[in-house]
């Protein structure tokens, strides 16, 4: 089973703890991001990974050369343009022949939700792509109907709504990403020729034909880091969670 990390933002809103190093490496109760979410995905029976770079690209290298972790994790690399997440998932295409699916993960994410279960949802659903979602406040909602499917999205900052007119009803919950999702191989052959871009633009954009199926989960620990006064809230969180 194999992965990929997201870990080449920029990390401003961690700044100035990002001004000298990548927001992967940034630490929390003594592991780093990065750390934190390749061992977590090891734990799920992940057994391959690739992580893209870009900003102190090569502080990551070096971080993954000195681990030695127990599976394969290789480096897309970015230095020269950062691609989104969308073109970072595409410049890897590479690394996901065959047909098996596989996870995505941003490395700010840290959360105790059952990998196994997101993986088996998507399996059922035969779906292209499955979003983890959650019940919390944020600024940028994915609108989701009765069938768990991706049917739009909300954006309040803006005001701005996108909606997959054959796929939305009445009843469609708003709902946050978490930044975790499984992946279909498929994907690859609906990626546009453009190297940057959004893989949740995508998503709306294959919705009106294809299923993107989302899976809640409202259980347990999930916190997104990505602020610097998140540090204090996030470490104590993780005592309480691990007691």
């Amino acid at each position: 089973m194999k992965a990929m990390i997201f870990a080449a933002g920029l990390g401003t809103r961690l700044k100035p703890l990002t001004d000298h190093c990548p927001k992967a490496l940034v630490k929390v109760g003594g592991s780093c991001l990065l750390e934190r979410c390749i061992l977590n995905l090891i734990s799920f029976g992940v057994d391959e990974i690739v992580i893209n770079i870009h900003y102190f690209g090569e502080q990551i290298i070096q971080f993954v050369e000195e681990k030695h972790f127990d599976v394969p994790v290789l480096i897309s690399d970015e230095r020269q343009q950062l691609l989104d997440t969308g073109g970072g998932l595409k410049h890897a295409q590479h690394f996901f022949a065959g047909n098996e699916p596989f996870f995505v993960h941003n490395v700010d994410i840290i959360s105790n939700i059952n990998l196994t279960e997101l993986y088996n949802a998507h399996q059922q659903s035969r779906a292209i792509a499955t979003l983890a979602v959650r019940d919390r406040q944020t600024s940028r909602y994915l609108l989701v109907n009765e069938n768990n499917e991706l049917c739009g999205r909300v954006n309040l900052k803006n005001n701005q709504e996108t909606i997959v007119q054959n796929k939305f009803t009445e009843n469609n919950k708003r709902l946050a990403f978490s930044g975790i999702q499984v992946v279909s191989p498929e994907i690859f052959r609906y990626m546009p020729a453009t190297d940057v871009f959004s893989i949740v633009d995508l998503y709306l954009q294959l919705a009106e034909k294809k299923k993107v199926s989302t899976f809640q989960h409202q259980y347990g620990f999930w916190m997104d880091m990505g602020k610097i006064e998140d540090i204090a809230l996030l470490e104590q969180k993780l005592k309480d969670w691990q007691q």
